[in-house]
């Protein structure tokens, strides 16, 4: 009998130097500020003790961009998933560093939580900011941006929802320009089928590290249709 088959990963997890500050996190705010991960639906309302809109962070890095949309909406809950133990500790100390009750971090693989932990419907945006653009034509098949997860993403979203992206990477914008615009379920906000302009954000250190190299960086914009 053939093994089963494993899925493939859009990242590759790093070794990398974790401070004692970020295992100090881990091991005291993870408890409190971190979502265990499950195989079951989980209840939003409860993990974040009120009912608000929503939005989810795919792959957050260090989460800088995260801790800083959550403190400019506290109205918003944020939901964090990223796999490197240094970046969700250094996310968990500014989270708690800021006084913020409205970040939740959940340090799985992001497209396994949002099969089976996020409700269908229930997010009004999904952010995915500088993935791993997989240059070699031989890794494409490890962009994260594939026709299933687009589907994914677009039943978690509630009509209306938006799925954000963002990359340095020229030939990634475009192959995410073809998977997203060949989408059923979105729309692509930009009137002309293309990339929008750049929204309010905090740059992420992918995007620092891309001007600093002389990349262009693209945004995009979908709407989960009615």
């Amino acid at each position: 009998m053939n093994a089963p088959r494993q899925p493939i990963r859009s990242y590759v997890l790093r070794g990398g130097r974790i401070t004692r500050a970020q295992r100090r996190a881990l091991d005291e705010l993870l408890p409190r500020l971190g979502i265990p991960y499950a195989t079951a639906p989980l209840d939003l309302d409860r993990a974040f003790g009120r009912h608000a809109p929503r939005a989810l962070e795919i792959g957050f890095g260090n989460g800088d961009t995260l801790v800083a949309l959550a403190a400019a909406a506290p109205g918003k809950d944020f939901i964090g998933i990223e796999v490197h133990p240094p970046g969700v500790g250094h996310c968990l100390l500014a989270a708690d560093a800021a006084g913020l009750a409205n970040v939740r971090v959940i340090a799985h693989d992001a497209v396994e939580v949002m099969a089976s932990m996020i409700p269908p419907a229930s997010l009004d945006e999904v952010l995915l900011y500088f993935p791993d653009p997989w240059p070699k034509k031989r890794h494409h098949k490890r962009r994260i941006v594939q026709p299933d997860f687009a589907a994914l993403v677009a039943s978690r979203l509630k009509p209306g929802g938006l799925f954000k992206l963002a990359t340095d990477w020229e030939p990634y914008a475009a192959w995410m320009l073809e998977v997203l615009n060949a989408s059923p379920d979105l729309r692509n906000v930009a009137r002309d089928g293309g990339c929008v302009d750049r929204p309010e954000r905090a740059a992420t250190r992918f995007e620092h590290r891309g001007r600093r190299l002389g990349h262009s960086v693209f945004d995009l914009e979908f709407r989960r249709s009615g």
